[in-house]
């Protein structure tokens, strides 16, 4: 048979009695705690005048953007009918199930009241929330990986792996593609541009790009997934993420050309 033999590696990292730590839980945990510690250290660096307050303060508003949006996403876009007949099972975060297009929208409105708050600049903070982004896309999905979900569609390449889940088919690795081009490859660019000071100076540059690149990313990607079997393809050939990541890349153009035109 040809592929890769899925690696055995258990979803749960820790189980102590009836308490079970899963990867995937400590993937949004270390995405947090990074960026935290990350944007404590660029706001000091660069003298961009928040305190140790204002920055735990926001991986606070972030850390329920993330949630919140998360999960509400995977209810619309995902979670079909039956969810909504029976909506306590939102609540049922241990179980599983985020959609990273609800994640960013509950993130962007949670940094709209906390710039409110503290009379910020919006674009300000989303340029620094969007330069560490990445590192939870990225640890995101090679959970996903681990937990053995969001195969790729069957393939006949070399580096194909057969999922338990997926029939042991040889699938495309789809969640290491998208950990290596939305995560690494992301995190790189964006961290680059942010070395000059025209683009720290001109806010909201990084932000457009971040969402216009995520989308390009998540669309191309999407050509290696397998789509969820209860929504299937869009006009036989449109998945639900390319639906969902058009938006993302209108508004990184319309943001980088309002930029553009302003500085």
């Amino acid at each position: 048979m040809t592929g890769l033999p899925f690696p055995e590696i258990s979803p749960i990292a820790l189980s102590i009695g009836p308490l079970a730590i899963r990867w995937y839980s400590l993937a949004y945990l270390f995405g947090i705690l990074i960026a935290w510690f990350l944007i404590l250290r660029n706001s000091k660096k660069y003298n961009l005048g928040y305190t140790s307050q204002h920055i735990e303060d926001l991986a606070f508003y972030i850390t329920l953007g993330i949630i919140i949006g998360g999960r509400l996403g995977y209810a619309v876009f995902y979670g079909g009918s039956e969810m909504w007949l029976k909506p306590w099972r939102i609540l049922e975060l241990w179980k599983g199930g985020m959609s990273f297009h609800g994640g960013i929208c509950g993130v962007i409105l949670a940094s709209w009241l906390y710039v409110k708050k503290y009379n910020f600049k919006f674009l300000q903070i989303t340029d620094l929330i969007a330069l560490y982004t990445p590192i939870g896309m990225f640890l995101g999905r090679i959970a996903n990986f681990v937990n053995d979900e969001l195969w790729g569609r069957v393939t006949d390449v070399p580096w194909a792996v057969r999922f338990p889940n997926g029939g042991y088919l040889p699938r495309h690795p789809s969640q290491l593609y998208e950990a290596f081009f939305e995560g690494l490859i992301l995190f790189v660019l964006l961290n680059y541009l942010w070395r000059f000071k025209t683009i720290r100076a001109h806010s909201g540059t990084i932000s457009a790009i971040f969402v216009l690149m995520y989308g390009i990313f998540r669309m191309s990607m999407e050509q290696f997934r397998q789509p969820d079997a209860h929504i299937g393809f869009f006009f036989n050939s449109i998945t639900m993420g390319q639906l969902l990541s058009l938006p993302f890349v209108i508004l990184g153009v319309v943001l980088l050309l309002k930029n553009y035109k302003k500085h």
